[in-house]
């Protein structure tokens, strides 16, 4: 019997995001960006390990320094190169499959997670994921899942710079090379539209409320309380 395949998450942080500098230690309910999103990967059983991608910067420094204080795995390599990057922190931790996060996913939900993941072991696809078009699930819900040796594959196939910007870009636009599968959301899940995501000022403002309103009383919150709360809150 071949042993259980070792399944981390890589997540992609660094400080110098062009349009929100800083935004993965920024904080909400009085903990940094990053330190929700560990917590909540940290609650997804079929994970082994959490690695933080971060960068050789020295700006980056301080993603590291909260990676160790946490416990979890940290490899600092290319700022540009994310997919030299994300194969290197699995090829460096003996990673057997990669769930694909990015640091701008703090409200990430660890059930969805999970069900991403058990999807891929049940199937024979060589990437499953919950975000390709057409979306169903809110941005920031992201999760991809693939094995270390298809993205060592990429790394050879292809130079091109989306390519090594957008670590799995080249997997899916390459339906020929890999088997691709896409997870659904549940219809009560379905908001494509809804953004819990990261990426700019409003977004910022939009999480901490989600935190701030939920995260008091009920820390492992999911999507269906953030929903329910942005429903009612003129926010969806």
């Amino acid at each position: 019997m071949s042993a259980a395949p070792r399944i981390c998450a890589t997540i992609e942080a660094r400080m110098t995001s062009t349009r929100l500098p800083g935004k993965v230690l920024m904080e909400a309910a009085g903990k940094p960006m990053l330190a929700h999103m560990i917590a909540r990967l940290q609650r997804v059983p079929q994970l082994d390990d959490i690695i933080v991608a971060t960068t050789v910067n020295a700006t980056d420094d301080p993603v590291a320094e909260l990676a160790e204080q946490l416990g979890v795995g940290c490899y600092r390599g290319s700022e540009h190169d994310v997919l030299d990057r994300v194969l290197s922190a699995a090829q460096a931790n003996n990673v057997d499959l990669i769930v694909e996060t990015t640091g701008d996913c703090p409200l990430i939900d660890p059930a969805i997670v999970s069900e991403v993941t058990e999807y891929y072991l049940a199937g024979d696809a060589d990437y499953v994921s919950n975000a390709l078009a057409p979306r169903t699930y809110p941005v920031g819900m992201d999760t991809q899942i693939f094995a270390t040796h298809i993205l060592a594959d990429v790394a050879q196939r292809t130079d091109a710079p989306d390519d090594r910007e957008h670590v799995s870009l080249f997997i899916y636009n390459n339906p020929d090379l890999y088997k691709i599968a896409a997870v659904t959301a549940p219809h009560h899940h379905q908001a494509p539209e809804t953004r819990l995501t990261l990426d700019t000022p409003e977004d910022l403002k939009v999480i901490r409320r989600v935190f701030e309103a939920l995260y008091p009383a009920k820390p492992n919150f999911d999507l269906s309380d953030m929903l329910t709360f942005l429903d009612g809150n003129d926010g969806r």
